[in-house]
């Protein structure tokens, strides 16, 4: 077989999963066409019930997508004009977004050089500065566990602690991770995840879960997700949004939940393909301590970002799916720069530089994932 005839592999294989599945999701969404109720249906109250189980919180409540989750849990702390809320860098934008929509200012935190994940150091500094220049309240963290592994929410639970902020832990992109032995949804105050289809457990549209140990912020946050209703369709208490799971996406993500313990699992073992075959010869993820990862993405560093290129270059003519997450820290962003104080994250700044995803799903072969690690290593010339 020569290289013209390889067949590709993708950065990403839903196709594959639903022919997997196929069954149980036409059963699933076959019941919903059924009983025709598509906003609220039977199968939204049973999502949240099993969602909430498999990570072990009190309340699950599910909306129309991970950003508005985030939006839903900060609108119910009250977060806005004058409020500062800390939060990662190097992250995607939606972590900062949406305490900018809410008239709050996003504060940027530089990250670890090795997990990515949000710097202690950097954000105790970023909070004694904001509380120096007295022109904002330190109200909020938000702690982002990147691509499938857990920020150090020990750690930012006593800065929180000690500061009195709200905690909002976003895990888009790790929900089936794990820290300490628990699975992430109860490391904060509140917990949001994201059902867009590329995460582990992804919906077939947009869609997203609120979890949290407390019932009135549970109470709040159903009221908030259907325009600030009441007991009763027209009693309406407060200003809120159209942030409903749809029926559809519920009975999806059903489906899906069947298998996500063994498709977490099946990451688990591409991961440590690549570990094996990549160590010593690019710089592999570290693992966060005491964690097991989602493994939403694999992201590994080049030298350079003219290593980071070629590497980009002689994937793309092996038919090979890549990305990279992300090119810029968020600070760097235009969106954010009449926002941002100026002050430098060095990590957060120079990882847009270097930063590689490979492909890590469920439906990737051991041979596949050999050829992507043997192609990278031949790119590298070792």
């Amino acid at each position: 077989m020569n290289a013209a005839t390889i067949p590709p592999i993708p950065f990403l294989d839903l196709k594959a999963q639903q022919a997997r599945l196929g069954p149980q999701l036409r059963q699933r969404l076959d019941a919903v066409l059924a009983h025709g109720q598509f906003i609220l249906g039977p199968e939204v109250a049973e999502l949240e019930a099993k969602l909430a189980a498999f990570c072990g919180a009190s309340h699950c409540v599910t909306v129309s997508s991970g950003t508005d989750a985030l939006q839903i849990a900060l609108m119910a702390e009250g977060i806005g004009r004058g409020d500062a809320v800390f939060l990662p860098a190097f992250t995607y934008t939606a972590t900062a977004e949406v305490p900018l929509l809410l008239g709050a200012t996003p504060v940027f935190v530089d990250v670890d050089p090795r997990t990515f994940q949000i710097d202690l150091n950097s954000l105790d500094v970023r909070i004694a500065e904001v509380k120096q220049a007295g022109k904002l309240r330190p109200s909020a963290i938000i702690g982002v566990d990147l691509f499938g592994q857990p920020a150090n929410w020990p750690g930012l639970q006593a800065i929180a602690q000690k500061e009195g902020l709200f905690t909002l832990d976003d895990c888009a992109q790790s929900f089936g991770g794990a820290l300490q032995g628990r699975r992430l949804g109860r490391e904060a105050d509140a917990t949001a995840t994201s059902f867009f289809p590329s995460k582990p457990l992804g919906a077939y549209g947009d869609g997203g879960a609120l979890f949290t140990e407390s019932a009135e912020r549970a109470a709040l946050y159903r009221s908030l997700r259907t325009h600030g209703e009441g007991t009763t369709r027209y009693e309406v208490l407060r200003v809120g949004m159209n942030g409903r799971l749809d029926t559809m996406q519920a009975a999806v993500l059903l489906a899906k939940l069947e298998v996500f313990e063994a498709e977490i699992a099946r990451r688990e073992e591409i991961a440590k393909i690549y570990d094996t075959e990549l160590t010593g010869i690019i710089t592999t993820p570290a693992r966060v301590p005491e964690s097991q990862s989602a493994w939403a993405v694999y992201a590994i560093l080049l030298a350079d970002n003219a290593a980071r290129e070629h590497a980009k270059s002689v994937l793309q003519g092996a038919g090979i799916g890549h990305a990279v997450y992300y090119p810029r820290a968020l600070h760097q962003q235009p969106a954010y720069a009449a926002c941002h104080d100026g002050a430098a994250l060095p990590v957060a700044e120079e990882l847009g530089s270097r930063i590689l995803a490979l492909p890590i799903h469920p439906d990737l072969t051991d041979t596949q994932a050999h050829r992507v690690a043997a192609t990278l290593r031949a790119a590298l010339g070792k």
